[in-house]
């Protein structure tokens, strides 16, 4: 069983795009190609910087996760960028409630 990781992208327009992957390497690489395999929100806002990852464990408990960063406002997903231990809170709340 592969560990999934949740992983933040600055677009060029300084917007973040939060999503989730077992290789954020591989993922992010599709998302700068032109192909079909990336975001379409990502699309034509390049360059693209990561700028999070973070291991989670199971699909499951990133899927959780992933729901909750894409509801966050954008100065909490900044706060979450720069303070790596707020990852942590995250993950045990999403652990301790149901959604």
């Amino acid at each position: 069983m592969s560990d999934w990781y949740l992983y933040l992208i600055r677009c060029r327009d300084d917007t973040l795009y939060t999503g989730i992957s077992t290789d954020v390497d591989r993922r992010f690489a599709q998302h700068q190609s032109e192909g079909y395999a990336g975001s379409r929100y990502l699309k034509g806002r390049g360059p693209l910087s990561l700028v999070f990852k973070e291991k989670l464990g199971s699909r499951s408990l990133a899927l959780k996760v992933e729901y909750r960063v894409k509801r966050m406002a954008k100065a909490r997903k900044e706060k979450l960028i720069k303070v790596c231990g707020y990852a942590v809170q995250i993950v045990n709340r999403a652990n301790t409630q149901h959604l």
